[in-house]
């Protein structure tokens, strides 16, 4: 699924019931997380809920490194968040992942109205995390 496809069915609900029960479905489409997965080292800081980003850096395309990522959480709407997130970034290259705002998208579908301040800062740390590891991956291929 595309950001695309996400933004085009979440504007055909009009119903903020109707989207969360997408955002969920959303979530129910991640890849499962192996237990060991959920490790300290991959625990997202700042969220209420449990969130584990894992990451993977990929060089088998034109050298050009790609993360591609796992992540989980003991919440259901936030597995939905998740899932839109690695839509946005997972087998993105560091530079894709930097230029892309991903907490406007967010706004754009309105979430800034509709998440608790837990929530939206939960957002932000894993959207940093994410950012965080993308910088790390520039460097490290410098």
């Amino acid at each position: 699924m595309t950001i695309d496809e996400i933004r085009d069915n979440f504007e055909l609900l009009d119903e903020w019931d109707d989207r969360y029960r997408y955002v969920i479905e959303l979530g129910r489409t991640l890849d499962p997380m192996p237990e060991a997965e959920h490790s300290a080292e991959n625990k997202v800081n700042g969220c209420v809920s449990q969130v584990w980003l894992s990451r993977q850096i990929d060089r088998s395309g034109n050298g050009e490194p790609r993360l591609k990522y796992l992540g989980d959480s003991d919440a259901h709407i936030v597995r939905g968040l998740i899932a839109i997130l690695l839509t946005l970034y997972s087998g993105r290259t560091p530079q894709h992942i930097l230029s892309t705002d991903a907490l406007a998208v967010f706004d754009e579908f309105g979430f800034r109205e509709h998440l608790t301040p837990q929530r939206s800062n939960g957002l932000r740390s894993m959207v940093e995390r994410i950012r965080s590891d993308a910088r790390e991956a520039l460097a490290a291929a410098s």
